[in-house]
């Protein structure tokens, strides 16, 4: 099984049109979203070419294809026009033998772990940061954000292979 994390589109067109590409080059089995996909929210700049309709048009053909838990952004009118369920606040996965938590981050994060990820991974956006970090009874992974990369990071998202269990960060397109 082969999947691709990403987080954080926030509407931009450019960014989800740059990952769908990578989706069709890395032929991932799923594309795993850890929320805010259309609206920037009001801490951030618009992104590259904000367009929400246009992420729209370019998500939902794919909706058999995406998991997805929902960001502090998200909200239930998302959910209205996007063909796949967007308003989880967490999901479990068992992939490579490891259990996965996969959140937002605004609520599960690295200084408020959930209870039951002992020896598992717990996957997050939110903080627009890509890391990989083991943080002792866990492992720590946040693929940064597709289109408003933080602290130097690049635009990007993860690749994950369960045999044998692989994280890879990758970079996106560069903005010119």
């Amino acid at each position: 099984m082969k999947l691709m994390i990403a987080s954080d589109i926030h509407g931009s067109a450019y960014y989800c049109r740059e990952l769908i590409n990578k989706f069709e080059e890395e032929k991932p089995d799923k594309l795993l979203l850890l929320g805010d996909i259309l609206y920037h929210g009001p801490r951030n700049d618009l992104p590259r070419d904000y367009a929400p309709k246009k992420v729209i048009e370019m998500l939902n053909p794919l909706a058999d294809k995406i998991l997805c838990v929902r960001g502090n952004c998200d909200t239930e009118v998302d959910q209205m026009v996007l063909d796949f369920p967007v308003l989880a606040d967490y999901a479990l996965l068992y992939f490579g033998g490891k259990m996965i938590f996969a959140s937002h981050g605004h609520h599960y994060n690295p200084e408020n772990p959930p209870k039951a990820i002992k020896g598992g991974i717990l996957l997050n956006g939110h903080t627009h940061i890509a890391e990989i970090r083991d943080c002792g009874d866990f492992l720590y992974i946040n693929p940064g954000s597709v289109s408003i990369p933080k602290n130097g990071t690049s635009n990007g998202y993860i690749i994950a292979e369960d045999n044998p269990l692989k994280f890879t960060q990758k970079t996106l397109g560069s903005e010119a």
